[in-house]
């Protein structure tokens, strides 16, 4: 990725709009649990199933008149088959999530998101051979620490937390194997999906347990918008990270679990206790460390 993709050489109009585009994007990721809990009647996977093919039809039509389709005839059969492995991990995390909101373990995903920059970083050096620096190892310890604590406290493993970073974390890890945009990434993973997901629909409806047409033009709306809600604030992120700072892009990321925190403390008062307090306390120290010393070391190189 040039010096463009990361924000330099352009206007200072340029570098705002793409600001607003990724501000408006992890604000939307944000307040997600605003808009699944809105389907809590509705089972999670029918609700992945719906946002699965209202996406697919959605992102189709939009790169469809934006760019065409002469890319697909670049994607070999190599990378089709890793974008479904892709798509697999990342219908996991899109269901895991839904339920985890609907169910009332908001605060839960929201750590699993905090946690995920941390166990991304471990991925990339179990698979990919990459090198921690020392502050970054005190950094995922810390975070280590915070988890034991939580599950030693509550005498349960974190499992939603830990599920949903280790899908999300893996999903990235894979794409960042493949050298395919995110929008067209999205369209790949989403109509592979596509037909797998309309035959479970249609099979709910034959079997008379389908939630669409039967629980109101309200319940209908959102699960058709869900596929809209999913596609646009991927587009912004692809349109704004291309033109901020990485840097910048590394710290905006917090917005979202903060949001989703705030969410199911303040919205749906789901409890948070003193050890959670100490839990993520010890989560938020770390990624403090881990931030602050990827900008120190951005802001001292020599490239600069």
């Amino acid at each position: 990725m040039g010096a463009r993709a990361h924000g330099a050489g352009l206007s200072a109009d340029e570098t705002r709009k793409g600001l607003a585009a990724a501000l408006g994007a992890y604000f939307i990721w944000g307040l997600f649990p605003l808009y699944w809990k809105m389907l809590a009647a509705v089972p999670a996977v029918q609700t992945m199933a719906h946002r699965t093919v209202w996406c697919a039809l959605l992102v189709t039509l939009w790169l469809g008149l934006r760019e065409g389709f002469g890319w697909l005839r670049t994607l070999s059969r190599c990378a089709v088959g890793m974008l479904l492995i892709s798509a697999l991990l990342i219908a996991c995390n899109w269901w895991l999530y839904i339920w985890a909101v609907t169910a009332g373990h908001i605060v839960e995903t929201s750590l699993g998101y905090f946690i995920n920059p941390l166990l991304s970083v471990l991925l990339g050096v179990f698979v990919l051979r990459e090198r921690l620096r020392p502050l970054q190892w005190l950094a995922v310890g810390i975070a280590a620490v915070g988890v034991v604590y939580m599950t030693a406290q509550a005498g349960r493993l974190p499992w939603i937390a830990l599920a949903i970073a280790a899908s999300f974390g893996g999903y990235g890890l894979w794409r960042k194997l493949m050298p395919v945009p995110a929008v067209q990434g999205l369209a790949v993973e989403s109509g592979l999906l596509f037909l797998p997901a309309l035959a479970a629909l249609l099979w709910w409806e034959h079997q008379g347990t389908g939630a669409f047409g039967h629980q109101g033009l309200q319940t209908d709306g959102l699960l058709a918008f869900g596929g809209f809600v999913t596609a646009l604030p991927l587009v912004w992120f692809a349109y704004g990270a291309r033109r901020i700072p990485l840097s910048l892009v590394g710290l905006l990321q917090y917005l979202t679990p903060t949001l989703q925190l705030l969410c199911g403390v303040l919205v749906f008062h789901e409890p948070f206790l003193e050890v959670h307090w100490i839990g993520f306390g010890f989560i938020w120290s770390a990624l403090v460390i881990y931030a602050g010393e990827g900008v120190w070391r951005m802001r001292n190189s020599p490239s600069r």
